[in-house]
C-alpha cells in the first residue's frame, strides 16, 4: 500500500452533496431560584418548557471527551448558568433536509452517470448540477458561467481575505469573472489553467474588448467620405452615407432605398430623442468599429441607438464595453437598469455576477427583491437572457441558509418554482418550498407542496407530508405514511427516524435503534436516547450516548447537548471547553434555544473554573495535543486568542485542528485570518501559501513558500516547500530533496508541537526510501518531545524489520494515550492476527462507523472463506450511509466474482459518478460490459 507521508496532517475532502442538518427544539423559559431536585422536580420542569419552539444551529463532525465516572443525585435545573432550563425529549425533532433525497443513491448516481454519458454537451451543465459537481466547468453561455462561478466563490468566501474583493481573480479560468464574460463556454480541459488575468494588460483589454486593433478603419473617399449630414438642433454631424448604412439595415433602408432621406444630403435627426454626443460616437463607430474614444455616457446613449435601430454590431459592441466597466455594486445597481432596458446580455451578465459575487450581503441591497423576488423582475431578466432555474437554485439556497422564513426566501423560490423544468428541477423547487413553509409553521401549504414533490417523483417528501399532517393533529395518518414507506422500499435509516416521531415508549426506540443499525450518522436518535437518559436522572449515561456521536461527527448542536449535560452536573471545566471548541466552528453560535450568546456563556462560565496563564495555556496545549485531545486543543486555543485575537500562529495552529476533525471550511476560515493577521511579509506568505495549496494551486503554493524563504529562513515556509513537493510520487531525488527542506525547517526556532509533525514527517519519508533505522531515531526523537502519533510510524518502522510483536505494543501505546482512537485500532489490526484483526476493527468501527477500511477488511476475509452474499452484504451496510469510492469498487468486483454483472456495472457507474477517470473502476466496468455481451 502507497504510503502518503503527510495524510495523517492535513487533508481537505471533497464536501459531501447531502449535509447533514440540524435539530429543533421546543421550550419556555424557566423562572428564577435555584437548587438541587430530584424526579419529582424535573417532572414540574418538563411541564412547565413545553410550548414555545427555538431553532439551534447545525454543522459537522468530532471526537471523544471522557465519560464522568459517577451520576450526581442532584442537577441544577434553574441556576444562573441554566437559566432555559434543560432539553426535553418530547420537544426534539430532526430538520427536514431540503435537498433531494434518493432511497437508492447508488442507483441515482449510477443513472447520473449514465445521462452524463448519453447527454448532449449543451445539456452536461445541467446534469453535473443535478449532481452538484463539475457543472461549472461544462458552463456553455455567460449565464450559467457567471452563477456558477458565483457559487463556487460563495463556498469559498475569499472576500474574507483583508485588501481582496470579490471581483478579484484566483487565477483559474473557472473562478475568473471576466473569463465568465467571454461568449463561448470553456473548455472542460482547461478550466483549472491559468487565465487570461495574467497575461498582460494590453493583451488582457484586447481579449476581454473583442476587438482588433488591426480592424480598424478612417475615413475613405472611395466609401463615400463626408457627404451626408444628420442635423440635431442646431448642430450638423458630418457622416460617411456608405459607413452609416453599414450599421443596420434600417439606416441602409433609410439611406439607399425609396425614402426622401435617400436623396438629401443633410436628414434633420433631432425628434428622434439622441444627443449630438451619442450621434457623433456612431460616426466614429461607423468608420473604425471601436469606442475607445467614447465616454462611457455617451456609450450608454449609444447602446440604446443601436437599439432602436437595429445596429447589432455596435450594439454588441456598446454591450460589451459597458460590461468591462462594471466592477463594484454601486455600478451594477446602476448599470443593471440601462441593460434590462436595452436588453444588453453581456452588461446585465456583468451587473448580475457583481450583485452575485457579493451574496450574501447583497440580499440585503435595495432593490434586490424587486429585480429578483417579484415576477416582474424575473420577466425582465428573462428578456435580457438571464432567469433560469440554475439562477434562482443559487439565490434560495443563499436565501434559506440567511433565513429560512423570510419574505425574500419565499419569493425566491416561487420563481425558482416557475423556472423548474420537468424531472429534478420539479422535485427540488417542490420540496424546498415545502420546506420553507413548513419552517414558516405554514402546515397547510406546506403539505401541499410537499404532496407536489411526491407527485412528481421524490419519495423523500413524504416525510414533509407526516410532519406537516403531524403538526395539525393528525398523528396516526403520519405513523400509517412513514409505515407504508418502510414496507415499500428498500428501508433506510432515516425512514426509521422518521417514525419513530410518531410512536411512543419501546417502539419508539425500536425505531431509533434500527435508524442507528442503518445510518449511524444520523444525530437525532443518539439525541433522543442522550436527553431521554437525562429526564432519567441518568446524566453520566446521557453524556455516553452522546459522546458516540461527537466521537465520529463533529457539530455545535451535539457539543451544545453535552455542555447542557456537563452544567447540569457542574462539571464546569469540561461544558466551558466545549463551549469554546462551538465558538471556533461557528463565532456566532446561539447557546439554548437560541437565546444566549456562546460568548456570553464563557464569561458566565469562566468565573467558576481555575483561571490559566499564558504560560499555563501553552504547557495545556502541549498536552492536549499530544494526548490527540483535539477539543481540548481547540478550546486552548481560543482562550489563548481571547488574550491575542491577532495572533496569526495561534490562527495557524486552529485551522490544523480542524482540518484533523474534517472542518474544512472552519479551517479555512481560521487559516485565511492567520494571513490577515500576519506582522511580517515572510509570514504572510507562509499563510498565503497553504490557502493555495488547500485550495489546489500546489506550484503558485511552492512559489509563494521560496519567497518567503528568500525573505527569511523559517519553520513553516520550509515546512510548506516540502509538504507542497512532497505530494507526489516521490523519486529517490526528490526524496533526498524533502528530506534536506525538513532538515532545514528542523534548524529554524520552532516549538516541539510542529518540531514534533516535521519529525514524524521526515521518518516517513525514510521509511519510504527504506531507510528504516533512520526512521526509527526521527520517530523516538518525535516521541521524546511527546509527539504521540509518532508510536503509529515507528510501529510500522518495527513491521517492517518483521517485529510484529514490538509492532503491535507500539500501537497499543498510542490506543492508551489517545482519546480519539479509532485509526489507532484500525491501525493496530495490521500488526495482529485474524480474530485479534477482527477485534481491533469492530472497535474501530464501534467509535468512528465512517471508517471503510474495517468494512472491505471483514468483507476481504467472507469471500476468502466463500461467503460471498456475507461479503458483499457486510459492504452494502456501509455503503448505505457512506458510498465511498473504495467501498463501491469492492462491491463491484465481487458481484462480478459471482457473475452478477449487472449489479457490477450498477456499481461501476455510480463510482464513475464520484470520479469518472478511476483506473480500478474503468477496468472492472468494460471487464463487467464485455462479459454481459458474451451472455448476450
Amino acid at each position: 500500500m502507497q504510503h502518503n507521508i503527510f495524510a495523517t496532517m492535513r487533508s481537505l475532502k471533497i464536501m459531501d452533496g447531502c449535509k447533514g442538518g440540524s435539530q429543533v427544539y421546543h421550550h419556555r423559559s424557566s423562572g428564577g431560584g435555584s437548587g438541587g431536585i430530584g424526579e419529582k422536580l424535573l417532572q414540574q420542569l418538563h411541564d412547565h418548557i413545553k410550548s414555545q419552539t427555538f431553532r439551534t444551529k447545525s454543522v459537522h463532525n468530532f471526537h471523544n471527551f471522557p465519560t464522568p465516572n459517577q451520576t450526581p443525585s442532584e442537577v441544577v435545573a434553574e441556576g444562573s448558568l441554566l437559566p432555559y432550563g434543560l432539553p426535553m425529549t418530547e420537544l426534539l425533532a430532526p430538520k427536514i433536509e431540503p435537498v433531494l433525497r434518493p432511497v437508492d443513491f447508488v442507483e441515482r448516481l449510477a443513472a447520473l452517470h449514465n445521462k452524463i454519458e448519453n447527454c448532449l454537451d449543451v445539456e452536461r451543465s445541467e446534469i453535473y448540477l443535478e449532481s452538484l459537481r463539475s457543472a461549472g466547468q461544462h458552463g456553455v453561455d455567460v449565464h450559467s458561467k457567471i452563477v456558477l462561478a458565483s457559487w463556487l466563490r460563495y463556498d469559498r468566501r475569499e472576500d474574507e481575505l483583508i485588501g481582496s474583493s470579490s471581483m478579484d481573480c484566483c487565477g483559474r479560468n473557472i473562478e475568473c469573472p471576466k473569463a465568465t464574460l467571454v461568449a463561448n463556454g470553456y473548455d472542460p480541459e482547461l478550466v483549472y489553467d491559468p487565465c487570461s488575468c495574467l497575461r498582460d494588460c494590453d493583451e488582457e483589454e484586447e481579449d476581454f474588448m473583442m476587438f482588433d486593433d488591426q480592424q480598424c478603419s478612417t475615413p475613405d473617399e472611395d466609401d463615400g467620405g463626408w457627404d451626408i449630414s444628420f442635423c440635431i438642433g442646431d448642430d450638423e454631424i458630418r457622416c460617411g452615407r456608405f459607413n452609416m448604412a453599414s450599421l443596420s439595415r434600417p439606416f441602409k433602408t433609410m439611406l439607399y432605398g425609396g425614402f426622401i432621406e435617400s436623396r438629401r444630403g443633410t436628414i434633420n435627426f433631432s425628434r428622434n430623442g439622441f444627443s449630438v454626443e451619442a450621434m457623433k460616437a456612431a460616426e466614429v463607430f461607423s468608420r473604425t468599429k471601436s469606442l475607445t474614444t467614447i465616454e462611457p455616457n455617451v456609450v450608454l446613449e449609444l447602446l440604446s441607438l443601436a437599439n432602436r435601430f437595429c445596429c447589432e454590431e455596435m450594439k454588441c459592441a456598446c454591450d460589451t464595453y459597458l460590461a468591462s466597466l462594471v466592477s463594484d455594486m454601486e455600478d451594477a445597481l446602476l448599470l443593471i437598469e440601462y441593460g434590462l432596458e436595452e436588453t444588453a446580455y453581456l452588461l446585465v451578465a456583468a451587473c448580475l455576477q457583481v450583485v452575485l459575487r457579493e451574496l450574501p450581503a447583497s440580499l440585503q441591497c435595495s432593490g434586490f427583491a424587486k429585480l429578483f423576488c417579484s415576477p416582474e423582475g424575473r420577466d425582465r431578466l428573462a428578456a435580457a437572457g438571464h432567469a433560469s432555474f440554475v439562477l434562482y437554485y443559487f439565490l434560495s439556497q443563499v436565501a434559506m441558509e440567511e433565513e429560512m422564513r423570510s419574505n425574500i426566501t419565499v419569493m425566491l423560490v416561487e420563481r425558482l418554482v416557475e423556472c423548474a423544468k420537468d424531472g429534478w428541477e420539479k422535485q427540488l423547487a417542490f420540496h424546498q418550498f415545502g420546506v420553507v413553509m413548513f419552517e414558516r409553521k405554514e402546515y397547510k401549504d406546506a403539505q401541499h407542496w410537499f404532496e407536489v414533490a411526491v407527485e412528481a417523483g421524490h419519495v423523500y417528501s413524504l416525510v414533509g407530508v407526516a410532519r406537516a399532517k403531524y403538526r395539525r393533529g393528525h398523528t396516526y395518518a403520519a405513523y400509517k405514511i412513514m409505515n407504508s414507506l418502510i414496507n415499500d422500499h428498500k428501508p433506510v435509516g432515516w425512514m426509521y427516524q422518521e417514525r419513530s416521531l410518531y410512536c411512543f415508549g419501546k417502539e419508539k426506540m425500536m425505531d431509533l435503534i434500527s435508524a442507528t443499525e442503518l445510518d449511524p450518522t444520523l444525530s437525532f436518535p443518539y439525541k433522543y436516547r442522550a436527553v431521554s437518559l437525562l429526564e432519567e436522572s441518568r446524566i453520566g449515561p446521557a453524556i455516553a450516548e452522546i459522546n458516540k456521536l461527537i466521537g465520529f461527527k463533529l457539530s455545535p448542536d451535539c457539543l451544545e447537548l453535552r455542555a447542557w449535560f456537563l452544567i447540569a452536573m457542574e462539571e464546569y471545566e469540561g461544558a466551558l471547553r466545549d463551549v469554546r471548541a462551538i465558538l471556533t466552528l461557528d463565532p456566532n453560535y446561539m447557546m439554548f434555544y437560541g437565546n444566549m450568546h456562546g460568548n456570553h456563556l464563557v464569561e458566565l462560565l469562566s468565573p467558576v473554573v481555575q483561571q490559566c496563564n499564558l504560560a499555563d495555556c501553552w504547557m495545556q496545549l502541549y498536552d492536549r495535543w499530544s494526548s490527540v485531545d483535539d477539543i481540548g486543543s481547540l478550546a486552548v486555543v481560543h482562550q489563548m486568542l481571547e488574550n491575542d485575537p491577532g495572533k496569526s500562529l495561534l490562527r495557524f495552529r486552529q485551522s490544523l485542528l480542524l482540518l484533523r476533525l474534517n472542518c474544512q471550511k472552519a479551517a479555512m476560515r481560521s487559516l485565511r485570518l492567520a494571513r490577515n493577521h500576519s506582522t511580517s511579509d515572510h509570514e504572510r506568505l507562509v499563510y498565503e501559501g497553504w490557502i493555495l495549496y488547500d485550495t489546489g494551486h500546489r506550484e503558485a503554493a511552492l512559489e509563494k513558500a521560496e519567497e518567503s524563504i528568500s525573505i527569511q529562513r523559517s519553520f513553516e515556509a520550509y515546512f510548506l516547500k516540502a509538504y507542497a513537493l512532497a505530494d507526489t510520487n516521490l523519486d529517490s531525488e526528490s526524496s533526498e530533496y524533502v528530506i534536506h527542506l525538513l532538515e532545514e525547517a528542523l534548524r529554524c526556532p520552532s516549538d516541539g508541537l510542529r518540531k514534533g509533525q516535521a519529525l514524524n514527517n521526515l521518518g516517513s519519508v525514510y521509511v519510504d526510501c527504506d531507510k528504516l533505522d533512520l526512521a526509527a531515531d526521527c520517530y523516538m526523537n518525535a516521541l521524546n518531545i511527546k509527539h504521540t502519533r509518532a508510536h503509529q510510524g515507528l510501529a510500522r518502522v518495527y513491521h517492517l524489520k518483521r517485529q510484529s510483536k514490538d509492532a503491535y505494543d507500539e500501537m497499543t501505546k498510542l490506543i492508551e494515550k489517545a482519546w480519539n482512537n479509532a485509526s489507532a485500532y484500525e491501525k493496530r489490526s495490521e500488526y495482529c492476527g485474524r480474530d485479534m484483526a477482527k477485534s481491533d476493527l469492530s472497535m474501530s468501527t464501534h467509535l468512528d462507523p465512517l471508517r471503510t477500511y474495517p468494512y472491505r477488511y471483514r468483507a476481504a476475509v467472507l469471500m476468502d472463506d466463500h461467503k460471498e452474499a456475507e461479503a458483499i452484504e457486510e459492504l452494502s451496510r456501509a455503503i448505505e450511509f457512506k458510498p465511498d469510492l473504495q467501498l463501491l469498487n469492492l462491491r463491484a468486483a465481487f458481484y462480478h466474482s459471482i457473475n452478477d454483472f449487472a449489479s457490477s456495472i450498477r456499481d461501476c457507474e455510480a463510482a464513475l459518478c464520484l470520479d469518472p477517470g478511476n483506473a480500478e473502476t474503468l477496468e472492472t466496468y468494460n471487464k463487467a460490459q464485455e462479459d454481459i455481451k458474451k451472455q448476450k
